[in-house]
């Protein structure tokens, strides 16, 4: 017998608010993140904002035609910003109790549906309590209104609002938990650091195709598809160049207004990025590059950056004609460009290293096989003269080879 049961999808109703001049591409983003929360898009209603209603935000005017225009629909109402718990409340109530979120309640449940590791799932957590814990209102009244579905996900299914002493009390211990994982993955650089092994991250807006050049440079089968925020947990893999290892980190994705607990909350995981030796900021090429690239290096910036960077514009096959300012242009998916990134890679590290080429008699090789751990081998081969060497040697290191060089 055939289950022909088909869970109904949640619809998505946007209120754009008219602010700025990038509205569209906010507008965008609001229906790509409705689409990854495995919701659908239902509509728009646009609005210039001349001066904020403190009750509503937008006037009574536009609330009542939008209610008009609901009337008879089964929708969730995006507002495509941020809501005090009091203008969540007040917009429901004047659209006849429509559930009602905000951009940040819709990117904390899609954080909640991407996060599989278990530090992952802390920093949501945490981030989701943290904002959902000032619109508790008495026994939780914004909570009881949303029902199923967005902004229900994660902590939102445990009942938040019957204990706010409670939510307290999670908050202080998420935050040392997060505290421990931090402090081990400081230990965990400190080794690496001492292993000669430099970091490279992977830094940029969601969905440039961070995961994909992963994937390209270090032969991993890390998850990558065409969603925003598809890879939440940080990863790491190994790579070489010129015999020379790194370790290339991909982080969490960043975003117009990224909600500022969610950067709180994730600033343990972005420590990959603010300690790295090299960042790759990846932005698309066929996309709105420019403002991709402000938005990441204002938002590092803001956290402590001041590592080395290169800007890589990916999915250039897409779009060939685009030419950023000192951008390495590259498609990852379809292995353009990569050469390039890895030389241009390569040099920002050059200095730090002597190429050197040298044959060591077979007297010596108890002396080579003693300094070996200290150089990045290239090529041996063992020959009737000796054993031939090509390889990188830290400059820190070249004074101890000179009996063999």
């Amino acid at each position: 017998m055939t289950n022909n049961f088909k869970q109904e999808r949640e619809t998505v109703y946007i209120i754009q608010p008219i602010e700025s001049d990038n509205y569209k591409v906010l507008h965008e983003e609001a229906v790509s993140l409705i689409e990854s929360a495995n919701a659908e898009y239902g509509g728009t209603l646009y609005q210039n904002i001349r001066e904020i209603n403190p009750a509503t935000y937008i006037g009574e005017g536009k609330l009542q035609e939008l209610k008009e225009r609901l009337e008879d629909l089964d929708v969730t109402v995006l507002f495509n910003g941020e809501l005090s718990p009091s203008q969540t409340l007040n917009i429901s109530s004047a659209l006849g109790g429509k559930k009602v979120i905000d951009r940040t309640t819709l990117i904390l449940d899609i954080f909640a549906l991407r996060a599989q590791s278990s530090e992952g799932k802390l920093q949501v957590e945490l981030a989701q309590l943290k904002y959902l814990y000032p619109r508790l209102k008495g026994k939780g009244e914004a909570l009881s209104r949303l029902g199923g579905g967005i902004g229900t996900r994660g902590p939102g299914e445990t009942k938040l609002e019957t204990d706010r002493r409670h939510i307290r009390a999670r908050i202080r211990s998420l935050e040392e938990k997060l505290k421990e994982t931090e402090n081990r993955r400081g230990y965990q650089t400190k080794r690496r650091e001492k292993d000669g092994v430099r970091t490279i991250a992977l830094v940029g807006y969601t969905n440039t195709g961070k995961s994909t050049l992963l994937n390209t440079l270090t032969g991993a089968d890390v998850l990558s598809k065409d969603a925003l925020f598809a890879t939440l947990d940080p990863t790491a893999r190994e790579f070489s160049i010129e015999g020379i290892p790194f370790l290339l980190v991909d982080t969490v994705g960043f975003l117009q207004n990224l909600p500022h607990q969610l950067i709180e909350s994730f600033h343990s995981t972005l420590e990959s990025a603010l300690n790295c030796d090299l960042a790759l900021i990846v932005c698309d090429s066929a996309g709105e590059y420019e403002m991709q690239f402000d938005t990441t290096i204002n938002t590092l910036r803001a956290l402590g950056f001041d590592s080395p960077y290169l800007l890589v514009l990916n999915k250039c096959d897409k779009d060939p004609g685009v030419r950023f300012l000192d951008g390495i242009n590259i498609s990852a998916k379809e292995g353009i460009g990569l050469d390039i990134l890895r030389q241009k890679i390569f040099e920002k590290f050059s200095n730090e290293f002597v190429h050197a080429e040298f044959l060591v008699p077979y007297e010596k090789s108890g002396l080579f096989q003693s300094l070996r751990p200290l150089l990045y081998a290239r090529n041996i081969s063992y020959t009737d003269s000796g054993i031939c060497v090509d390889a990188m040697i830290p400059k820190i290191y070249r004074e101890k080879f000179s009996e063999l060089l």
